[in-house]
């Protein structure tokens, strides 16, 4: 049972004492058609309590609403708002499997947006007006501002621009988050002022949410702990992709172009991306510095192996081994880490400013270095492009990394032609897969074909894509493709269950 002195610990305002009510409550404001923006990014400080209230209102008195949230939400809320027949519109990226189901039956309308681009929709008048915001918080000051919890994204410029404001108090989150946050939003365009985060560890706004408190219409108490990072561990194939990668580096290190810093370091979300960035403890390389979205263990195991010095995400996603390490010291890694809005995170004009080397993970790479990201056999939806294309076009250098194979060796990662385009062969430099890497940097698309058959493709494909390649090249043209054999690779595997001729 919580008493008054822990709650004026967290609510700092006493006339928000009066709106507390019960996540129920809170869920009854909420009216069908509306459109609702959710805190949460990868499963981090994602509202908890409110959308569960909504589905078990929903059972009784069906509603629909269009949902926006920073990106993917934890404690399977996206399935049970999706089971609960909420969902009729969702926005912009999501990794639960019932809701991908529903995407793909047709559902649920599914907008793939790239991270970066959502507030400015609603800022613009595109999207929206924002009817309600739901956010969860550590703490509102004063003031009336709110002080985020383990993720930024979205959250900042819902609480801003939506009419009301649902506040989640969560009291499970650590008061000595309070101060890591950076919340800045850019001005209006077209005079916009060019936004002044020159290294990571610039700091440019404010360390909470400033908003007018009235509009915070409800406050709801919560005690329940972000769900727990679900990447799997690093094994053998991801182990040789980093290896690769981290001697990609050295080499560009001898040849002047990088030194042992590096520069600031993206990493998509993922077990590739995650074995990628601990392998670097192990390297050469030292006074290291993140500008990322998610903030994930190989992180914090940079900062305690003494190679890393600064990070900059709008998340912060951890197992739970690593949480219960880091969250009790959060003091000793406070003023080294700061969490912004994801429009910042991912913003275009940062990401090219500061140079940052992009590490992100592809679920098809064809020939030529383009990549698709989201879509199985160009029709079903995955999870979502999420932050990938604000790094890859805009980064010093956009490296891609996937298994050579996938399902036991049915499929290979590496086909004549992606069913989908994500990311354009001009925004990929690098391609890694366990089998080798090819640097793309300058080459013509034939030479680009080669340089990934010859380096990249599992040695099971390798022939068959060589002899692909060859007779499109017979055919002519500057990226040669045998057109009515370009996706036949992805029939054979619908049809016998194997892209192996």
């Amino acid at each position: 049972m919580l008493n008054n002195d822990e709650l004026s610990e967290r609510i700092r305002r006493p006339e928000l004492f009066d709106r507390i009510m019960s996540p129920r409550q809170a869920a009854d404001l909420l009216n069908d058609g509306m459109i609702v923006g959710m805190s949460g990014f990868t499963r981090a400080g994602d509202a908890k309590a409110v959308p569960l209230a909504m589905a078990e209102r929903a059972a009784k008195d069906p509603f629909r609403v269009t949902l926006i949230t920073g990106a993917s939400l934890g404690h399977d809320v996206d399935r049970i708002l999706t089971e609960a027949g909420i969902l009729a519109r969702r926005m912009p990226f999501q990794a639960d499997p019932t809701l991908r189901a529903a995407i793909n039956r047709g559902e649920v309308m599914f907008i793939d947006q790239h991270l970066s681009e959502t507030v400015e929709h609603i800022r613009s008048g595109q999207l929206g007006p924002l009817d309600y915001a739901i956010v969860e918080a550590a703490a509102i000051t004063e003031f009336g501002g709110l002080v985020p919890t383990t993720s930024v994204g979205n959250s900042a410029s819902f609480a801003v621009l939506a009419k009301k404001v649902i506040v989640e108090i969560n009291m499970s989150q650590p008061l000595a988050l309070e101060g890591i946050h950076d919340i800045y939003f850019p001005s209006k365009r077209p005079t916009r002022s060019p936004i002044p985060i020159v290294a990571c560890e610039s700091r440019i706004g404010f360390p909470y949410v400033p908003i007018d408190p009235d509009k915070i219409v409800a406050v709801v108490i919560t005690q329940t702990e972000d769900s727990a990072s679900n990447i799997e561990r690093s094994d053998a194939g991801t182990d040789a992709i980093a290896e690769r990668l981290i001697q990609f580096l050295q080499g560009e290190v001898k040849q002047g172009r990088l030194d042992l810093t590096l520069q600031p370091l993206q990493a998509g979300i993922g077990s590739i991306a995650n074995a990628v960035l601990a392998g670097l403890a192990d390297g050469p390389f030292h006074h290291l510095k993140m500008y990322s979205e998610v903030l994930q263990d190989s992180t914090f195991d940079l900062f305690d192996a003494g190679k890393l010095m600064f990070a900059s995400g709008s998340s912060i996603t951890l197992s739970p081994a690593c949480a219960a390490r880091v969250f009790p010291r959060l003091a000793e890694y406070k003023d080294r880490v700061v969490l912004r809005p994801q429009e910042l995170s991912n913003h275009p004009e940062v990401v090219r400013r500061l140079g940052i080397i992009a590490v992100n993970t592809a679920l098809e790479i064809d020939i030529y270095g383009n990549v698709n990201s989201t879509h199985v056999n160009g029709t079903h939806m995955m999870n979502g492009i999420g932050g990938s294309g604000d790094f890859a076009r805009n980064a010093y250098l956009s490296i891609f990394v996937t298994k050579a194979l996938a399902k036991g060796g049915a499929i290979s990662s590496i086909v004549p032609m992606v069913t989908h385009v994500d990311h354009t062969e001009h925004d990929v430099d690098v391609v890694v897969t366990e089998c080798g890497l090819a640097d793309l940097r300058e080459l013509a698309p034939r030479e680009r074909a080669q340089a990934i058959i010859e380096n990249c493709v599992h040695p099971d494909y390798r022939e068959q894509l060589r002899d692909y390649f060859d007779r499109a090249c017979l055919r002519g043209g500057h990226t040669p493709h045998l057109l009515e054999e370009a996706f036949s690779w992805h029939e054979r595997r619908v049809a016998t269950g194997s892209m192996m001729r």
